[in-house]
């Protein structure tokens, strides 16, 4: 098994020149309403281009899924 350290600037870095983190098969955001409509990928993420852009219905239950990633967005109240 191969120990070494991950290069996350492979993925990218954001505005500040921080090593973006490697996509995740699943994670949770909370969003606030400023945000919405919902979309994932979040336009601020180093990765925004995973995966094609999906609008997310969130308003009527409070939380939702991206059918691409796993991300389980949850509205703050």
């Amino acid at each position: 098994m191969n120990h070494e350290a991950i290069d996350r600037t492979i993925y990218g870095v954001d505005p500040e020149g921080k090593p973006c983190e490697p996509p995740a098969s699943t994670r949770e955001r909370t969003i606030g309403r400023d945000q919405l409509p919902l979309c994932c990928p979040l336009p601020e993420e180093c990765l925004w281009n995973a995966h094609p852009r999906v609008y997310l219905p969130i308003a009527a239950t409070g939380e939702a899924r991206c059918p691409y990633c796993g991300t389980l967005y949850r509205l703050a109240d």
